[in-house]
């Protein structure tokens, strides 16, 4: 595989089709905050009572300890969101970008981790205030100093005290994460990245991975995110830059830190993808479906069990140790299997490291977990459409007439929609791997032992989240595959039909689980995608008329407009199979009660437009449908809600919602008109 050589081809199609695939931004974890412990000055304050004003001017002290212990109190500060505002008000950034450059090297990292725990707590907004500080001029210099004592190894202006540290490195770490933060949130940063060619810093950085994984991991990271979409960037990479990221995804992962470091390193070969020549696109994209294999295949259910078993055992034989250091008698003896730090069968141990704080087991664990969540992002990214789609939701209907359809279909050169495409490599790529299978396995109940584990571990906790994050990205991940691959493709009938048994099952009993809105969300997408793949086959669903509606009614009740338009779509789809059949008409009436409700309340044009849709979709054809419209007064209800609808769309769209969303809106309009009149005409043919 060389990633290296001249220009590729184009850019591949992308698929777009009735709902459309979800895509995520590079950087969906976002760097964790750090705090730095540090020894109190000779004359104690107590931090975290301090004012903001006192710290910042401490941060001018004389004293490198002095401002060293304020940079550490500010970062722990700052990770409390209601404090923040404070420190922008008096100019913090301006107050910490100096000491970025300061003499002291302990200074310049305390000053970096304010810095990043500042832009990551405080989020997009405070990241754009912190550009506009001009943080990104010191922020660069010190890259700058970083980049030539990694080549050099030399960590200048230093006490004795300091040379067992490596600051160069540990400050570089803070720096990059930083920098990331700042070109995930800003344009003008990300500006500056490239006009300033960051990108080599960054790839020193990622070199250092046989010795350094933390700071190799977050100049992943950061790579992963500034190579997205920018074009400028790819073509000021150089061979050697390629050379780095080829020579990450060929090691061989031993921890779950390499896992990890491997699928961002992954994400961003597959940003670059314009860069690699035709001949070798092939052997590229299977290489790094192999690394999305491969961190798919693991059980993070087990594997959290087993590092705990394994902490357990350490936190055991750290104190066997210090038993046998008294003259008490040790709880544990040799037939525990421990006895002087051996494990039967196993060399000695080493307790050095032995530390609650950096927990290796909660790190490893945490790190696949992470790594799973970037890999089913990959693929979701893999299998849609470049287009943003906020909402979801661009189901066009049948006319193409009104104003803003033809003016989009001119600027689109005659398409509204590109089509269902996916390249040759990646569908191959797909299949050989059996990642359709392996997602689908990321979407089960997480792991019972697992989760007790961690909720009766204080610091296992945050594992939860992590947990479900895995399993709401499979569920996204299932929606987009589903929209791009062939039923064949996905083992046929009885696959598709076990899917639905499985999502029925999924969405009816995991109630009580943290982000439930996230949670719906993806789980209504996946469940929206498989009723339209069954229902455009013929093929019977699992989930009954009653249970969707059930479904439904949750749905609509979330706060996120993608759930809520799941919601519908779900039960216009249901409601279109059922209008096929016999004896459905009080089931359809419940349906269109059902979706009149959400064309008339909902706070989202979106919404009650995909509501008015679905209806469309439902009582357009059959004997069940006519009778169900009618005795439904499903002609009046709509003639009430028309007026309302189009006057919303006149005094909202243009200021609330895209081009695309005011050209299917403007679809439903006229096609409301149209709806309308049939309707008329099936009152006067049943009426006789």
């Amino acid at each position: 595989m060389t990633l290296y050589g001249v220009v590729g081809a184009a850019p591949f199609s992308v698929i777009m089709g009735k709902s459309r695939a979800r895509r995520f931004k590079a950087a969906g974890y976002a760097p964790t905050p750090t705090v730095k412990e540090e020894a109190e000055p000779e004359d104690p304050v107590e931090g975290e009572s301090m004012h903001t004003e006192d710290l910042l001017q401490k941060l001018q002290s004389p004293c490198p300890e002095v401002r060293e212990f304020a940079c550490a109190n500010i970062s722990k500060l700052v990770q409390q969101k209601q404090v923040i505002p404070s420190f922008l008000q008096k100019d913090a950034v301006r107050c910490l970008g100096p000491l970025l450059l300061d003499r002291s090297m302990a200074v310049r990292e305390t000053a970096a981790g304010a810095l990043r725990n500042l832009s990551t707590c405080g989020g997009f907004e405070v990241c754009d205030d912190m550009v506009t500080r001009d943080i990104m001029t010191p922020l660069v210099a010190l890259l700058r100093e970083c980049s030539t004592g990694l080549d050099s190894n030399l960590v200048p202006s230093m006490n004795s005290k300091d040379l067992p540290k490596n600051y160069v490195e540990d400050i570089a770490n803070q720096a990059i994460n930083v920098l990331w933060n700042m070109c995930e949130s800003n344009s003008k940063a990300l500006s500056v990245f490239d006009k300033e060619n960051c990108v080599d810093i960054v790839i020193q950085c990622l070199s250092k991975f046989p010795t350094n994984m933390e700071l190799a991991i977050s100049a992943a990271y950061c790579l992963q995110t500034v190579t997205e979409d920018n074009s400028e960037l790819l073509a000021s990479l150089d061979a050697a830059s390629l050379r780095t990221l080829e020579s990450v995804l060929g090691i061989t992962a031993t921890t779950m830190e390499m896992q990890l470091l491997k699928s961002l390193v992954a994400g961003t070969v597959w940003n670059l993808k314009e860069r690699i020549p035709p001949h070798s696109q092939a052997d590229t994209i299977n290489a790094i479906m192999r690394i999305l294999s491969e961190v798919l295949s693991l059980d993070a259910g087990k594997f959290i069990v087993e590092m705990k078993e394994v902490e357990n055992l350490r936190f055991k034989m750290a104190e066997a140790q210090e038993a046998a250091a008294s003259p008490e008698e040790s709880a544990l003896t040799e037939d525990d299997g421990i006895a002087d730090g051996v494990i039967k069968g196993s060399r000695p141990l080493d307790f050095s490291d032995l530390n609650p704080v950096s927990n290796e087991e909660l790190k490893q664990a945490s790190c696949l977990l992470v790594a799973q969540k970037s890999a089913l992002e990959m693929i979701v990214n893999m299998c849609c459409s470049n287009e943003p789609s906020d909402d979801e939701w661009e189901e066009l209907s049948s006319s193409d007439e009104s104003e803003f359809s033809l003016e989009k279909s001119l600027a689109d050169g005659g398409q509204l929609l590109t089509p269902l495409c996916l390249s040759a490599e990646v569908h191959s790529a797909l299949l050989d791997h059996f990642i359709p299978k392996k997602v689908f396995e990321k979407t089960w109940f997480p792991d019972d032992n697992a989760l007790q584990i961690c909720k009766q571990n204080a610091t296992w906790k945050p594992l939860i989240t992590k947990v479900y994050n895995v399993q709401c990205r499979a569920l996204t991940c299932l929606h987009n595959i589903l929209s791009v691959l062939d039923i064949e493709n996905l083992g046929g009938a009885p696959a598709l039909q076990e899917l639905s048994k499985h999502l029925s099952q999924l969405v009816f009993t995991q109630l009580d689980i943290p982000k439930q809105d996230e949670f719906l969300e993806a789980a209504s997408s996946a469940v929206r995608a498989l009723l339209q793949t069954m229902a455009s086959k013929g093929i019977p669903q699992c989930m009954t008329a009653e249970q969707v509606m059930k479904f439904g009614e949750g749905c609509v009740s979330s706060d996120n407009t993608s759930t809520r338009v799941n919601a519908v779509s779900i039960i216009g789809i249901t409601g279109s199979v059922l209008a096929k059949s016999e004896n459905t008409a009080e089931t359809l009436k419940l349906i269109g009660s059902f979706l009149l409700g959400v064309a008339s309340q909902d706070s989202s044009l979106v919404v009650s437009g995909g509501a008015l849709d679905a209806i469309f979709d439902v009582f357009a054809d059959g004997d069940e449908a006519e009778k169900a419209a009618v005795e439904l007064k499903l002609h009046q209800a709509l003639k009430k809600i028309q007026p309302a609808f189009k006057s919303k769309i006149r005094k909202e769209g243009k200021e609330k919602y895209s081009t695309d969303q005011l050209c299917v809106l403007d679809n439903v309009r006229t096609n409301l008109r149209r709806f309308i009149f049939y309707l008329q005409t099936v009152e006067k043919k049943i009426k006789g």
